[in-house]
């Protein structure tokens, strides 16, 4: 059989160019595709959105169809509007840190930032949810070696007793202790066990995210026996920014 096709032009090229070709609109297809979310960009100076450009820029929207009847969820590059947070920028260069300008804890910057997660709560694999009280869980107790905390006082980075153990919530999933729950009137008021350090000898919790008088600030819970994944950011968002906003000194360098 002849390579040739036709004079000058062979089975060799004909492959050749069509990986080419093939490599070129893949290389696109990737580029469309990585940029479903988070885009469009903002200017790092101004905040204004960049453009998204045409259809070999952006792929369409994409929407997920999420299980036990959630609805549908459309990942947010479409219709999104520049964030507008209490904070200004120390200087007028690219990357230049924020500031904050009020309360960071509340006003989520930087370490304290939370995302709008959906307002209902994580689920297990049967649809129930899996962050619970551990008297709403049968079959969960604290194993006898161990103490459930009631009445333990939880204290502050400031060495201030911030309040006392009303109960613990724990994961049915994972099988472990989420959060503490300190006693109080009103909404329900939580703090990250992975943030907790427990004293069993002296019979307290040690939280050293937050002072004391900041417990006060947390986000509370809208029921009192349910956490929404939109309140579990709002809750480790507040301790975990405490890391670095709790007081001045935290702001400061090491060095």
């Amino acid at each position: 059989m002849h390579p040739n096709l036709t004079p000058g032009i062979d089975v060799a090229l004909l492959v050749f160019w069509a990986f080419v070709l093939f490599f070129i609109c893949l290389v696109f297809y990737l580029r469309r595709e990585d940029r479903r979310e988070g885009y469009p960009l903002e200017d790092e100076l101004t905040g204004d959105l960049d453009s998204v450009g045409g259809v070999l820029h952006t792929a369409s929207t994409k929407s997920f169809l999420l299980p036990f009847d959630h609805g549908i969820v459309t990942a947010p590059t479409q219709g999104r509007e520049p964030v507008d947070i209490a904070a200004k920028r120390t200087d007028r260069f690219a990357g230049a840190p924020y500031a904050p300008i009020g309360d960071p804890l509340v006003d989520g910057i930087g370490p304290a930032a939370w995302a709008n997660r959906a307002k209902r709560p994580d689920i297990d694999m049967e649809g129930h949810p899996r962050i619970v009280p551990i008297g709403n869980a049968p079959g969960y107790h604290v194993a006898r070696e161990d103490s459930d905390m009631t009445g333990w006082p939880v204290v502050g980075a400031d060495g201030a007793v911030a309040g006392h153990v009303a109960r613990l919530w724990i994961d049915t999933a994972d099988r472990l202790v989420r959060y503490i729950e300190l006693a109080g009137e009103g909404r329900p008021l939580l703090a990250p066990m992975m943030m907790a350090t427990v004293h069993r000898r002296g019979r307290r919790v040690v939280i050293d995210a937050i002072n004391a008088a900041q417990f006060a600030g947390v986000p509370r819970l809208a029921s009192p026996d349910q956490i929404t994944l939109y309140e579990e950011e709002r809750v480790q968002a507040y301790f975990g920014g405490g890391y670095l906003y709790a007081n001045a000194g935290r702001q400061e360098p090491l060095l």
